[in-house]
């Protein structure tokens, strides 16, 4: 292993941003419980039943691109809509139309609140980078550019696959692994010499089926177990930690 924490082979780290680079993976829990507790109320009546921000967040829509997290949680309730158009207004109910309500409150939340980067995880950037890794950051979101901007860290990362590149490549999101090989390609390395760093289960499933040379999870929901299942080699609560295992 080398002093990141890694096996020697790995010349690239492949980072996700909501939850392992950024504290914004709660603000977008707390944007998709709001979007889809006002549909459900709206549609069950007395017979509502929220959304969990919890279990419903992890099962359904983390790591996600909007859509699919739309269509992926709706489905877990026997709902469907349809499609609509990308440009849908946030009150029209549609696939679409809910998943631009969403991100419009993620943006309000986001201006509201700021955005922090996890300290233990600007650390582990900045030791890649001072040990000659390569680095990119590999979001379903179509805010990517401007969460890194506002949280200080954009010029840590060679590369961005973010949820506007995905949709100019035409790449599906996780959990299939197609956004992080368009990243490892981009950097000019194999899958089997680069990490994957994810805190979602669809991340996991998406370093497994790409056959990365290591998959990072990061615990920030406590559900250790259930990263590992989903493919995880290792698990932290905090990426500082395989700094600290290494030294």
């Amino acid at each position: 292993m080398t002093t990141l924490g890694l096996p020697d082979a790995i010349r690239a780290c492949l980072f996700d941003m909501d939850g392992v680079l950024t504290q914004t993976a709660t603000v977008h829990a707390a944007a998709w419980k709001e979007t889809f507790d006002a549909f459900l109320r709206r549609r069950d009546g007395a017979g509502f039943r929220p959304f969990d921000a919890v279990t419903d967040y992890d099962e359904y829509v983390d790591g996600m691109p909007r859509a699919d997290g739309v269509r992926s949680f709706l489905a877990s309730r026997g709902i469907h809509l349809p499609e609509g158009d990308d440009d849908d207004p946030p009150e029209r109910e549609t696939v679409h139309g809910l998943g631009n309500r969403k991100n419009t409150l993620v943006l309000q939340k986001i201006k509201e609140m700021g955005v922090r980067a996890y300290p233990g995880s600007v650390r582990y950037a900045e030791a890649a980078r001072a040990a000659g890794l390569h680095r990119a950051v590999v979001s379903s979101s179509a805010n990517c550019h401007d969460v890194l901007v506002a949280a200080g860290i954009d010029r840590l990362f060679e590369v961005r696959i973010d949820g506007v590149v995905a949709a100019e490549q035409h790449l599906p999101g996780k959990p299939r692994p197609d956004t992080f090989l368009a990243a490892a390609h981009a950097l000019g390395v194999p899958p089997s010499q680069a990490a994957v760093f994810e805190d979602a289960l669809a991340g996991m499933e998406a370093g497994r089926a790409g056959k990365f040379g290591f998959v990072v999870g990061v615990n920030r929901a406590g559900q250790a177990e259930a990263l590992r299942r989903h493919g995880a080699d290792v698990v932290v609560d905090d990426l500082a930690e395989l700094l600290e295992e290494a030294s």
